[in-house]
């Protein structure tokens, strides 16, 4: 049986530490976790900035038992030194342009309630975008939005290739060792391991107001978002929508497909507009939502699983009868 959020919908489930018929809204595994719900004002995740190399990616709740691994690529507007501010003023460098606002707390909410692994860039993706293939425009944009980046205009080949070898690779080494650990944990049977992303999104792009307000994104596989879309978001008081207000046509879906499709883990990246996260109250409700939509969504695969597996058993006495 479906339900809304918080209702009937997953009380079977084992996977979860569900308890009275609930799909655990509100109720974090670890409740005195130092990992709190923030991220609008301008630090990067997990203390002071810093420019030493390699300190560009935080793994927060690295020993978390979920079966899901939350990222955030988007967590931090800070730029080191170096880039002297990208030529940008404050007012850019505090924008959306610069990274991803109220994302970062929504996602360590999240992280405390499904006890998940979170990894968090902590450098603007004006510096690079880790979301992004080295060989892509974006990944270190020369203008964003009505912004041009002046610090990004006239790269040079080997200035690309710097920034690609302190950003990039380390959150890309730093996230595939995360999974690689989460994959080999001990899980109950037919647990359904996956990838979430996390990312915020503004309200006006262009000067074109967006009516979208939470975003479902997938490449190629859409088992999750298929059942988050079809599950107890349906319920929500938010318009919510597939691949909107980004699909994988603006080239957003990189993580998804180099982490999740190629490991063949569910995959599924979840855009919020930034006007609904904008504090720690909004960020941590947000989170409440989203954790008990997965729940049931991952619930709802795991159920698919065992009947498949049913199914084949059955086939195959069958055939040896």
């Amino acid at each position: 049986m479906r339900g809304v959020c918080g209702a009937q919908g997953v009380a079977k489930c084992k996977i979860w530490n569900v308890e009275q018929g609930r799909c655990g809204v509100g109720e974090p595994v670890h409740k005195n976790s130092k990992h709190q719900p923030g991220g609008m004002a301008n630090d990067v995740p997990g203390g002071t900035p810093t420019d030493e190399p390699g300190d560009v990616v935080e793994l927060i709740n690295g020993a978390g038992q979920s079966p899901v691994v939350l990222v955030c690529e988007h967590a931090s507007n800070f730029i080191p030194e170096q880039f002297n501010a990208l030529g940008l003023d404050q007012a850019a460098l505090q924008s959306h342009i610069a990274w991803d606002p109220g994302a970062l707390g929504v996602a360590q909410a999240m992280s405390t309630l499904l006890d998940a692994p979170l990894a968090a860039s902590k450098i603007s993706r004006l510096v690079y975008d880790c979301n992004r293939a080295p060989h892509a425009l974006s990944a270190m944009p020369v203008k964003s939005e009505t912004f041009d980046i002046p610090g990004n205009a006239r790269l040079t080949d080997m200035q690309r290739q710097e920034r690609i070898e302190t950003y990039y690779m380390p959150f890309q080494t730093q996230l595939a060792a995360c999974l690689d650990d989460s994959m080999a944990k001990p899980q109950m049977p037919d647990a359904v391991s996956c990838l979430v992303t996390i990312h915020s999104f503004t309200r006006v792009y262009n000067n074109v107001p967006r009516d979208v307000e939470i975003g479902i994104l997938h490449d190629s596989d859409a088992r999750l978002a298929d059942e988050l879309l079809r599950g107890c978001l349906n319920a929500a008081a938010y318009d919510i929508r597939r691949n909107d207000p980004y699909g994988p046509g603006d080239g957003v879906t990189h993580t998804l497909k180099e982490h999740g499709t190629s490991r063949g883990l569910a995959n599924v990246m979840i855009e919020i507009c930034n006007d609904l996260i904008i504090d720690e109250a909004a960020q941590l409700a947000m989170a409440q939502l989203l954790t008990a939509a997965l729940r049931e969504a991952l619930c709802q695969l795991s159920a698919a699983a065992t009947d498949h597996g049913a199914q084949r058993s059955l086939k195959g006495a069958a055939s040896n009868g």
